[in-house]
């Protein structure tokens, strides 16, 4: 916030300190802002560490999907509803407009210190502004190559998001409807996922029998999305991914539990 109000120029590149942009990120972002409509657009993030482990290997491949199914999707509606921090670009009359609410802001009562690419994206939206995503601008970020800090990144995500969801549902009817049906999608589905384990729970140790169908349904559902994905990005490693809905499940999910019941932590 400093910086930007004492600097000139047009615009202003946002990047996090361990995040090493491609040589051609600037060229890349730019002209998606030679519409006056725009007000900020993102890069595609990378894992800067995908090698250290088994999960920095899934996070990246997290990254893929989060840029390349749900920003690109957002993007083509006009309204990327969260500009990730290690590579974005912002207008920066449309900064200087929306600082003292972006510097102020409160949940609760209470001051908020994280999540603010999501809060800062939400606020851009509500002035006005289109949102973009660039896939051909690359940068390159250090992601949590343990389970621990993984988690508790993850659960100060996860309770950003459903703090700016609170905020961003006001904009929805201005928006298109695919965004609507995104945002519903986003957070109905993990509720749908976790009732459906749940209710399996149940079965097993009431019944003592198996939810087969439940089981094998969230097994196809899985592998046809990373087969979809696996084709689409052209990389086998994909089929991977679908390791990753264990980690869903039985970590995730409590953990979004977790963070909707403690909001203002």
């Amino acid at each position: 916030i400093a910086a930007i109000r004492r600097s000139a120029g047009d615009m202003v590149l946002n990047v996090d300190s361990d995040t090493i942009l491609a040589s051609d990120v600037i060229r890349k972002l730019v002209p998606k802002m030679q519409d006056p409509a725009v007000g900020a657009a993102m890069g595609q993030l990378t894992a800067r560490n995908r090698n250290d482990s088994w999960l920095t290997r899934l996070i990246d491949m997290e990254y893929w999907l989060a840029c390349n199914e749900e920003r690109a999707a957002q993007a083509r509606f006009g309204a990327v509803m969260c500009c990730c921090g290690p590579c974005a670009i912002y207008r920066r009359s449309a900064l200087a407009s929306l600082l003292d609410q972006y510097e102020s802001q409160y949940f609760r009562g209470k001051p908020s210190d994280f999540g603010e690419d999501r809060h800062l994206t939400i606020l851009m939206l509500k002035a006005g502004f289109r949102t973009e995503y660039v896939p051909s601008a690359i940068a390159a970020t250090v992601v949590p190559n343990k389970l621990g800090p993984y988690l508790r990144q993850q659960l100060r995500w996860a309770r950003s998001t459903y703090r700016d969801t609170l905020l961003g549902l006001r904009l929805l009817p201005n928006l298109h409807r695919f965004l609507t049906l995104d945002v519903v999608g986003q957070n109905l589905g993990p509720l749908l996922l976790a009732l459906s384990v749940l209710t399996g729970l149940a079965q097993l140790a009431l019944t003592g029998t198996v939810p087969w169908l439940a089981s094998l349904m969230i097994v196809a559902m899985t592998m046809i999305h990373c087969s979809v994905v696996a084709l689409r990005a052209r990389q086998r490693r994909f089929l991977g991914f679908s390791l990753h809905a264990f980690i869903n499940i039985f970590l995730l999910l409590p953990l979004k539990a977790y963070a909707l019941c403690t909001l203002s932590n």
